[in-house]
């Protein structure tokens, strides 16, 4: 079996946000979940902080956290093991699941749990998930998930996205549901500022631009929180709000130049700044 380091605990982010009903609802699961299996399933648009929740949860109450991208997963059992090669023979390696769900207190992350490539790659998950919290590997044996292990799901769900589907009905059913969105622009503020250092009024600038983009009808590309986040890191390295939203985002330059223009910002940037080539030495 392939040895597996020991599973740490996140860092506390400093500057995560979430609304006070949510915080409340994830401290009672956490408390229910000394008492008995519980699974918590994270719904929301892109780059609105599922993963980054889920990170901050195990963070906060000092627990090991272990990722699993159910979206590699093109066979039954893959999140187990599989069978390699080497030096001519045939074994079975062992992957960080078992490992996950075998210590105490995991908050093990099923990452993007309705888009993995195999029809049938979840069939194990049923029986994890469930009240008796076992299953029998035909290579490891039977494997029991031990006491305070918490199961994380999260998903985008729309037609937007591709590669995903539907989640089974028996499968959802074994989870609380916490939908979570994108924060209010105050907040957004907050954590602009905080996280990447720039100024309030840098931050304002940034968020009018996205507001504006996101009440736009005509522009199909969703600008997360992510996205201004990106932004605002490039401009506390230096670029100009222009350029830190042309390679941010994936909006044409015309568009956030007549957006800009349109609000007032910055117009002496727009025109004197240079995009001839130069040398890049």
């Amino acid at each position: 079996m392939e040895k597996h380091k020991q599973l740490s605990t996140p860092t506390l982010d400093r500057y995560f946000y979430l609304p006070e009903e949510i915080i409340r609802v994830l401290d009672s699961l956490e408390k229910l979940s000394r008492e008995h299996p519980v699974n918590i399933l994270i719904t929301g648009r892109q780059g609105c902080g599922k993963s980054s929740l889920i990170r901050q949860f195990a963070a906060y109450y000092k627990r090991p956290f272990a990722v699993f991208q159910i979206g590699q997963l093109s066979e039954p059992g893959q999140l187990f093991g599989e069978h390699a090669l080497k030096g001519g023979e045939t074994y079975y390696q062992e992957f960080l699941f078992p490992k996950a769900i075998t210590t105490p207190n995991c908050v093990i992350h099923l990452e993007e749990i309705n888009r993995s490539e195999h029809p049938k790659a979840l069939n194990e998950l049923f029986s994890v998930l469930s009240e008796d919290r076992s299953i029998w590997v035909d290579q490891l044996g039977q494997i029991g998930v031990v006491d305070g292990v918490v199961f994380f799901a999260s998903m985008n769900e729309g037609e937007e996205f591709t590669g995903t589907d539907s989640l089974d009905v028996a499968l959802r059913d074994r989870f609380y549901i916490i939908p979570v969105d994108y924060p209010s622009p105050e907040i957004e503020k907050k954590i602009l500022a905080n996280k990447t250092g720039i100024s309030d009024k840098e931050a304002a600038l940034i968020l009018k631009v996205v507001g504006n983009l996101r009440s736009d009808p005509n522009i199909n590309t969703t600008v997360s929180v992510r996205h201004s986040l990106m932004v605002a890191e490039l401009m506390a390295a230096g670029a100009s709000l222009k350029e830190a939203l042309v390679y941010s985002l994936s909006i044409s330059r015309d568009v956030i130049e007549s957006i800009l223009l349109s609000i007032h910002v910055e117009t002496q940037e727009i025109s004197t700044k240079s995009n001839e080539y130069t040398l890049f030495l």
